[in-house]
């Protein structure tokens, strides 16, 4: 087991499924004690069985990252159960899809209560806690918020929003040590794309969009969040780093 993040102590939201259980083992793999939080309690507790089982250190709380005291709550005895909170990365989402006109503003909002006010009220409330000792922040943004995506208005708006947040977040956080970096993935294979990954035409074409040619996996976007949550990214901070395979340096592959 690597020690890169020994003694640390991180809390993942949204990390029951995909990339944020993918990170949870990966930074539990480094020496980490990770706390993994999620609206449903059979999937953290998979997670933390596990990790568990491989020697590392897991807990599960359920809270809901959209309730700000809830959320706020469960971090604030994070740290006070544990002695500190170094690594907080915000994973968890929730996003509408259709057409701008078919919208509704309650539809518009939903967007915005996890990814958005979700990764506000975590931020804030981990530089709190971080403000002794510094600390990294991960935010997870994705694709669509850097490029227009069609039927998903609300998310890519919030997604686009998480990003410019996360700069700021970063400003005012290094003097205190604490860096805030963000994550863009493109498609990556987990259960929220299960649907549209396993029509043979979708994967297709796809893949087809992709430099590298096939879609991402958990594993490898929980290796960035990895380095940026550890002392190898010391320097780092107000990045954002793309993890799709190249899908954000082109304009648009050759079809065939």
């Amino acid at each position: 087991m690597q020690s890169r993040l020994q003694g640390k102590v991180a809390f993942i939201t949204g990390g029951g499924t995909g990339i944020g259980a993918a990170t949870a083992q990966r930074l539990a793999s480094e020496g980490a004690t990770v706390v993994v939080c999620g609206r449903r309690q059979e999937p953290l507790d998979e997670v933390v069985a596990s990790i568990t089982q491989k020697g590392g250190k897991a807990q599960a709380v359920q809270a809901d990252v959209s309730d700000e005291q809830g959320f706020v709550a469960a971090l604030e005895q994070t740290a006070k159960e544990h002695g500190a909170l170094d690594i907080l990365v915000n994973n968890a989402m929730a996003f509408s899809y259709g057409a701008i006109t078919d919208t509704s503003t309650a539809d518009w909002h939903s967007n915005f209560s996890t990814s958005v006010d979700g990764t506000f009220w975590g931020t804030r409330t981990a530089m709190k806690l971080m403000a002794e000792r510094g600390g990294s922040i991960v935010n997870l943004a994705s694709i669509c918020g850097e490029l227009g995506t069609p039927m998903m208005s609300g998310y890519s708006a919030s997604k686009a929003a998480v990003i410019n947040f996360s700069r700021a977040a970063a400003a005012e956080g290094a003097p205190n040590n604490i860096r805030v970096n963000v994550v863009v993935p493109a498609v990556v294979e987990t259960p929220a794309t299960a649907g549209m990954l396993s029509d043979e035409t979708a994967l297709k074409n796809t893949n087809r969009l992709i430099p590298m040619g096939r879609v991402g996996q958990s594993d490898e976007l929980a290796s960035a969040i990895a380095f940026l949550a550890s002392d190898d990214a010391s320097y780092v901070t107000g990045a954002t780093l793309p993890v799709d395979g190249g899908r954000s340096a082109v304009l648009i592959t050759a079809m065939d």
